[in-house]
């Protein structure tokens, strides 16, 4: 079992990989995105996600123990089943879904909402509650996306950056979230081919990377203000939106 040997892989593998680790310690919230593009710069997409799960889920067991179980439990209870039906109806449309419009629609939301944010919301000074009907599309829509394109990020933010929770609340709740959803994704990315003997001695490799971002990120939630913390998601959200938005269009035109 022997692990990819391009230096130019690891050029871009391992800035990608230290991007969603801080993304998977609960900073930058839309980092955890980059990782499948960058590494797709030098590796064909596909091989990207078969490399990048495994070393998500390591990021996810170090992040648990990080955060131990702090998070906005009723979130959670309103999304995550709406996110496994989501992961389902990916599954089952993985062979007829066009990537290209579920890119460019993820990055039109993106942008929608970091727009709304800045034009309409951002004076208010009030947190909405929970609305079930609204966490439940959210929810499901983050499943399906993240289990088509790896893009479940944007959505999970729609329902949860007006809630306005403290970040390590907010941070909590996306490491739980996301890492219910990787595990539930073992099982169809195994049957649908996403694992060989390279990629996992690859993902093998960059574990240490893994580990060290991780906890980087962590460190970086806690140290953060508020205001800063969403400042910076906001901000990553869009320019990943603006990426988003210009792979899909160039896709339709390829």
């Amino acid at each position: 079992m022997f692990a990819i040997s391009d230096p130019w892989f690891y050029a871009a593998a391992i800035p990608a990989v230290f991007l969603v680790g801080l993304s998977k310690g609960g900073f930058g919230g839309t980092f955890a995105m980059l990782g499948v593009p960058v590494m797709a710069l030098v590796v064909s997409p596909l091989q990207a996600a078969g490399i990048m799960l495994p070393i998500l889920l390591v990021m996810d067991v170090v992040a648990l123990l990080a955060y131990k179980g702090r998070a906005d439990w009723r979130s959670l209870t309103i999304m995550l089943p709406a996110a496994i039906l989501g992961i389902g109806a990916g599954w089952a449309a993985a062979a007829y879904v066009n990537d290209a419009f579920v890119t460019l629609l993820v990055g039109i939301i993106s942008i929608a909402f970091v727009a709304d944010y800045v034009f309409v919301r951002r004076g208010k000074t009030t947190a909405p509650g929970h609305n079930m009907p609204k966490g439940t599309f959210w929810g499901g829509v983050a499943g399906f996306t993240s289990f088509i394109s790896h893009t479940g990020g944007p959505p999970f933010q729609m329902y949860m950056l007006p809630l306005r929770l403290s970040p390590q609340l907010f941070a909590g709740t996306a490491v739980i979230f996301f890492a219910s959803m990787n595990a539930i994704k073992v099982v169809p990315y195994f049957l649908l081919g996403q694992f060989d003997t390279t990629n996992l001695a690859t993902s093998t490799a960059l574990f240490p990377v893994a580990l060290i971002a991780t906890l980087a990120g962590v460190r970086l939630v806690r140290i953060v203000k508020a205001e800063t913390f969403y400042g910076i998601i906001y901000v990553f959200m869009a320019v990943i939106g603006a990426k988003l938005t210009f792979d899909g269009i160039s896709a339709f035109f390829a």
